[in-house]
């Protein structure tokens, strides 16, 4: 069973059984064909739908999907995100950084971000040189930076605090 929504405003039930495909508890005899890697052809209730994903992310079980040349953000749940939801625990998926340590002794080339900054995941935070190589490290969550312990120059050893979140 999944719990799909669609442009963050309309809900459905989707479950696949023994009795075929159910939405919202209607079965659905959809007629589907392949036509390539993300391009479908369907047709339900003698109309017809040509289905693209243009995107999609199996992690975070998102997708972007055209329907007729409509654009369609979807997001779904299965039964363990929906337990998750139920017992308070959902938010325990999400990153939370307090601190960068250096992962390695080196000296820091350059810093690409300043106190207060609000940083997404995968963002660059500072060049950190070590053993004649250069090592962008990005930010792991998206955070707002509190402090910056570093600026070009800077030797570090492994472990120590670069920055605060």
């Amino acid at each position: 069973m999944l719990q799909v929504k669609v442009n963050e405003k309309y809900n459905f039930d989707v479950d696949q059984n023994g009795k075929g495909l159910l939405i919202n508890g209607d079965k659905i005899t959809a007629d589907l064909q392949q036509l390539n890697a993300s391009a479908y052809h369907v047709i339900n209730n003698l109309q017809s739908y040509n289905v693209e994903v243009v995107n999609f992310n199996v992690a975070d079980k998102t997708a972007e999907i055209k329907v007729n040349n409509n654009t369609y953000n979807v997001t779904a749940k299965d039964q363990f995100d929906i337990l998750l939801d139920k017992l308070g625990l959902s938010s325990l998926n999400a990153a939370k950084v307090s601190e960068i340590k250096a992962p390695m002794p080196g000296m820091v080339l350059k810093v690409f971000v300043n106190e207060g900054m609000e940083i997404k995941k995968g963002d660059n935070l500072f060049v950190l040189e070590a053993m004649k190589m250069e090592n962008i490290i990005k930010a792991p969550a998206d955070v707002t930076v509190k402090n910056v312990k570093i600026k070009p120059g800077d030797k570090v050893e492994k472990g120590q605090v670069l920055m605060m979140f």
